[in-house]
């Protein structure tokens, strides 16, 4: 049985696209009065964005295979656990984007945290289900583990400081493993940006201004990431030697491990609507920056450009 990753980013997307989409035309709510029209809107739009995503994941994905009871599949073995931890980021930006939009909607903090920021819980959590009546797959219990802690991490930091100190964002360069296995890893770039676990980078973005005093010059916009990729994979636990009858090198997989500056698009500041919409809209990207890379094969490792 072949078990692959799931296309979720692809439904993510179309989440995020919706939440950043509705409030466009305005900033975020600093009233606590409810703008009915807005929240209107606002649970329309996250409510087609929902079922259209489910919908389109649903035939694209588990159209055509076996049904079965709900089950639970342990797959923490599977891609070096890169697909747990981009379980996390989108979980985490899923529950930002919303609270953002619930925000906008004039919707009071506590329950915007609440609320918003545990959309992207919910939204993980119908994939889960979908896997859990597969009899070709099941509910990951680390799926579900890897959700939370990315919903926990938004509503903890909202809760305690009222603002995101510490970030999860993803990043991707083109990998040279997807011709080996196109099939799983991606036929195109498209498919490969969101299939091919050896070309994505996730990272956990702090913000040192943020922790230091008030009266500090360290620049707000500047963050410190700490990344994790993987390399060497052309399955999901373990490489296969051939595909399609031609035989596939003997990949050695790996963890990598990164540190790089990024910059924290959500605190440039500008008045201009329609570039704060798109500095917040493309804020879940890591910036291309030089970044210093350590695993076990090429050892530590200077980028002068790290995508």
């Amino acid at each position: 049985m072949i078990h692959s990753a799931k296309p979720l980013t692809i439904a993510s997307l179309l989440l995020l696209f919706c939440l950043q989409t509705i409030k466009a035309q305005d900033s975020i709510a600093s009233q606590e009065n409810i703008n009915y029209k807005r929240l209107n809107a606002l649970s329309y739009t996250i409510a087609g964005g929902y079922a259209v995503s489910m919908t389109g994941l649903y035939f694209l994905w588990y159209e055509g295979y076996p049904q079965s009871n709900f089950q639970f599949f342990n797959d923490n073995n599977e891609w070096l656990r890169m697909d747990k931890i981009g379980h996390a980021t989108t979980a985490y930006q899923v529950g930002y984007y919303g609270y953002d939009a619930f925000r906008w909607a004039g919707m009071p903090e506590k329950k915007a945290i609440w609320i918003g920021g545990s959309l992207g819980f919910a939204f993980l959590m119908t994939v889960e289900v979908f896997d859990g009546f597969s009899a070709e797959w099941g509910a990951s219990t680390g799926d579900l583990i890897a959700n939370t802690a990315g919903t926990a991490l938004f509503i903890g930091q909202q809760l305690l400081w009222n603002e995101q100190r510490i970030s999860l964002k993803y990043s991707y360069h083109a990998s040279d493993y997807r011709q080996y296995r196109p099939d799983l890893l991606g036929a195109n770039g498209l498919q490969a940006l969101l299939k091919d676990y050896n070309g994505q980078t996730y990272w956990l973005a702090v913000n040192p201004k943020s922790f230091l005093p008030d009266k500090s010059r360290f620049p707000d916009w500047l963050d410190i990431a700490l990344g994790y990729s993987a390399e060497g994979m052309t399955g999901a636990a373990e490489n296969p030697t051939e595909y399609d009858g031609k035989l596939i090198p003997p990949f050695t997989r790996r963890s990598v491990y990164l540190l790089s500056p990024d910059i924290n698009l959500r605190k440039i500041k500008t008045q201009h609507k329609g570039l704060k919409f798109v500095l917040t809209a493309l804020s879940f990207i890591k910036v291309p920056m030089p970044a210093l890379s350590y695993d076990k094969t090429d050892k530590m490792k200077l980028h002068w450009l790290y995508f």
